[in-house]
């Protein structure tokens, strides 16, 4: 794989931790204690190789539906990640973010949030961004409610509304569209993630499971990647020559 074309702002759906300990004979909390350690390790890997946004699909807004005591574990190596990895975090130059309805998770797990995001705000080495009780449709519906609240106060005309505006009031605003976006697990879904930003987004889906997903899994999709010629709608003769995975700026 040649670092030339590397995606900007990689997104990754990372499924298959339940199954993959019950294939094991474990409990599914153990899945994902060993999806946390890969979310440590392609992590680091993505700021080495010069991705510069890295967004991670962790708790869906549908995840709540789940047994209590999977989500009660789940927010507890939510925890235990945010007050081991703030030190790689700083030292990587990473920023962490986050997308989706914060204000639902529990107090304890919003307040060491809330301090990690501080300690690394403007950090510019890569922007790692955790998608927490998120949903698209959720997003897209407050992004909505935001344009009606500045069209009604008469700071915005119903027939002004383009793209951007809806783009400006998303919680990704700021953050560029993904260039890749990988599923682990083979599940052949979006699951109600970033529907709008990934409208010219390359996919790529592998059958194995999160905590299986090594450095040697993410070059190969890199390099699968980068073989792609991205036409954004238009034909492969108006854009670069094939090869040239990023298409256009």
């Amino acid at each position: 794989m040649t670092t030339a074309a590397v995606p900007r702002h990689v997104a990754i759906i990372m499924d298959g931790n339940g199954r993959w300990a019950q294939e094991r004979g474990l409990p599914r909390l153990e899945g994902h204690r060993a999806g946390a350690k890969t979310v440590r390790d392609i992590t680091t890997y993505c700021r080495e190789l010069g991705v510069r946004y890295l967004t991670l699909y962790a708790f869906s807004s549908e995840n709540w539906g789940r047994p209590e005591t999977e989500v009660s574990g789940l927010m507890s190596l939510l925890q235990d990640y945010l007050k081991d990895e703030r030190t790689t975090l700083l030292k990587n130059q990473i920023e962490l973010c986050t997308i989706g309805a914060t204000d639902k998770l529990p107090l304890v797990v919003r307040a060491l949030l809330a301090a990690v995001k501080e300690a690394t705000r403007g950090l510019d080495g890569m922007r790692l961004t955790l998608a927490l009780s998120y949903g698209s449709r959720d997003e897209i519906v407050r992004a909505v409610r935001a344009i009606a609240t500045d069209v009604k106060r008469g700071a915005l005309a119903v027939d002004d509304i383009g793209p951007e505006h809806l783009e400006a009031h998303l919680d990704s605003a700021g953050t560029p569209d993904p260039d890749l976006l990988i599923r682990t697990s083979g599940e052949m879904r979006i699951s109600n993630f970033m529907l709008w930003q990934i409208a010219y987004t390359e996919l790529y889906v592998t059958p194995i499971a999160w905590p299986d997903f090594t450095r040697a899994r993410l070059d190969e999709a890199l390099a699968d990647y980068q073989r792609r010629q991205r036409r954004f709608g238009l034909t492969g003769a108006q854009v670069a020559p094939a090869g040239n995975a990023r298409g256009r700026p």
